[in-house]
């Protein structure tokens, strides 16, 4: 029991820094909520043109997998041997997005966003698409800035619980950033640095102070 808590308060650890790094890599978009190992970002259409939008969100997909990446591997190759650690490097990252129309609410100081649009966007998040890293353009999306995407493009369409049959189209994230030079590889003082920090962050999860989201979760009312 006490090397599963371990593992668990480092891989809260480890999820929150790689959401953080990933998030940082957008700062045009505005963070929604955290949705258990998933965000939940947007941000305001603007008037450059339909092209513009699929382009800069292409754009931002690419700079959040690479952070994603870079933390991955920062995680993954420090010198903590439990499970939270070190199956890290098995974690991957795929990408919704939808354009559409959204009302605000406000609960308990909290902004949100609602509607059939945000409905649509989490339930594409459960999709058919067979490959582990992508990034899944909406119907909406994708008919705004087709010419934006790269060639290889695969249709979808998945039947979405209360909404029905829809088409969705996805391209590899991989093939987004092909060009761009691989990840710098760690350093011993710079993996060391970082055992001593997963170890300091999971200690107040490892003494009960905190809960980990899952156990958060089923006490939920």
């Amino acid at each position: 029991m006490s090397t599963h808590r371990f593992s668990l308060s480092h891989a809260e650890v480890n999820t929150a820094r790689m959401l953080d790094k990933m998030i940082d890599a957008a700062p045009g978009y505005e963070l929604i909520e955290i949705e258990g190992d998933a965000a939940f970002l947007s941000r305001r259409a603007d008037s450059r043109g339909d092209d513009a939008i699929v382009t800069e969100i292409l754009h931002a997909a690419v700079a959040m997998h690479r952070a994603f990446h870079l933390e991955r591997q920062n995680v993954a190759t420090n010198l903590c041997p439990c499970s939270g650690c070190k199956e890290a490097g098995n974690l991957k990252l795929k990408f919704v997005a939808h354009v559409g129309d959204v009302a605000t609410q406000t609960i308990h100081k909290r902004h949100k966003l609602v509607g059939i649009d945000v409905i649509l966007v989490h339930r594409l998040l459960k999709n058919p698409v067979p490959i582990p890293e992508y990034v899944l353009l909406s119907e909406a999306l994708y008919t705004t800035g087709e010419a934006s995407l790269p060639g290889d493009v695969h249709e979808i369409s998945p039947e979405l619980e209360g909404i029905g049959t829809v088409r969705a189209y996805f391209v590899d994230v991989g093939d987004l950033d092909g060009e761009l030079p691989p990840l710098p590889g760690p350093s011993w003082r710079g993996r060391l640095g970082r055992t001593f920090a997963a170890a300091g962050l999971g200690m107040p999860y490892l003494m009960g102070m905190r809960r980990p989201r899952a156990d958060r979760a089923l006490t939920r009312g």
